[in-house]
């Protein structure tokens, strides 16, 4: 658990919060970090402020520069939430209305073709070794094999511990998942021999680690890492200068994980209507709709599926009535 240190007026209330949240089972690691650099804003532009009032409020919500209006959704939710959280103690409070800012952007997933994924790993595997960072040569092939072969959240990869990974038969156990909901997972017999190779190597270099994929200090690397090795092999390869629309990001090797899953048992001929459940669970699905996603980005097999699924979501979802008020 990180420790900061709050230095505003309602900072007090800031740490009681986030210390209620972890209590509950809540990682909340990322909202407690931008609940901190808000803290430092009142603390900066708001010396006096010992309650969240809407002048507070709008200054955050100001645009960061190039700031994707993503990052400012998930900027904002954390501020609101504790704003709630202010108002439940019968303080005098501002609570920033649910339609600030609007909805997400919906990012249009890549599925990456074969040719581009070969041209990836293989990039990867050529990393060279750094100085600076002596663990990442090793921990860049494998910790993307685990997100395509795996469709993990690169949060739930880039956070394993040792104790997580069960070597002798492939079980991993997602701890801290979107959600909250841990769930376990298997690895493949070919991804679990990489794994147990990876392992054998860390071992000789950090012996005592307990972080599965250990930066250079035996902590976890930190959240924007993964995306930032993703651009620097990816962005300079023939293949990436091909593609026209959305540029490819790193959560599409989860997005590629659920088509490829979703066409391979097409193609073999399986009864999809009990399965469906068991991806939706594998994946770390709250419900069913959330899996549903990837029916749209099925194309070689869409029409088949599409027949195939049809009595699936008659069976998994319910109608929903919906009546005038």
């Amino acid at each position: 658990m990180l420790n900061y240190t709050y230095k505003s007026g309602i900072g007090v209330y800031i740490q009681v919060f986030i210390e209620q949240k972890q209590a509950c089972g809540h990682p909340y690691h990322s909202s407690a970090r931008i609940l901190h650099h808000f803290d430092a804003m009142i603390a900066e532009r708001f010396p006096d402020a010992c309650v969240l009032t809407k002048d507070i409020c709008q200054e955050w919500l100001h645009l960061h520069p190039n700031e994707h209006p993503n990052g400012l959704h998930r900027r904002v939710t954390p501020v609101r939430q504790f704003g709630k959280y202010m108002h439940g103690l019968g303080l005098p409070t501002y609570v920033l209305p649910g339609h600030i800012p609007n909805k997400q952007i919906k990012y249009e997933a890549h599925i990456y073709t074969e040719t581009e994924l070969k041209a990836f790993f293989n990039a990867i595997d050529q990393c060279p070794k750094s100085p600076f960072s002596p663990t990442r040569c090793y921990v860049i092939p494998v910790i993307f094999r685990l997100l395509y072969c795996c469709g993990m959240r690169s949060s739930e990869a880039r956070l394993l511990r040792v104790d997580d990974v069960d070597l002798s038969n492939g079980k991993i156990i997602i701890r801290e998942s979107k959600g909250w909901r841990a769930r376990i997972i298997y690895m493949s017999a070919d991804l679990l021999k990489v794994c147990r190779e990876y392992h054998a190597i860390m071992e000789r270099i950090m012996p005592s680690r307990e972080v599965f994929f250990p930066n250079k200090n035996g902590s976890t690397f930190s959240r924007p890492t993964i995306g930032i090795w993703f651009h620097e092999f990816w962005d300079h390869l023939p293949e990436a200068a091909a593609i026209i629309g959305n540029p490819p990001r790193v959560h599409d090797f989860r997005h590629g994980y659920a088509v490829d899953r979703l066409n391979g048992w097409v193609r073999e001929n399986e009864n999809i209507s009990p399965l469906f459940p068991y991806l939706s669970e594998y994946m770390g699905h709250s419900n069913y709709a959330d899996t549903d996603y990837y029916l749209t980005l099925v194309e070689s097999f869409y029409p088949e599926i599409e027949s195939r699924l049809s009595e699936i979501n008659d069976d998994i979802l319910p109608e929903v009535c919906h009546e005038n008020e």
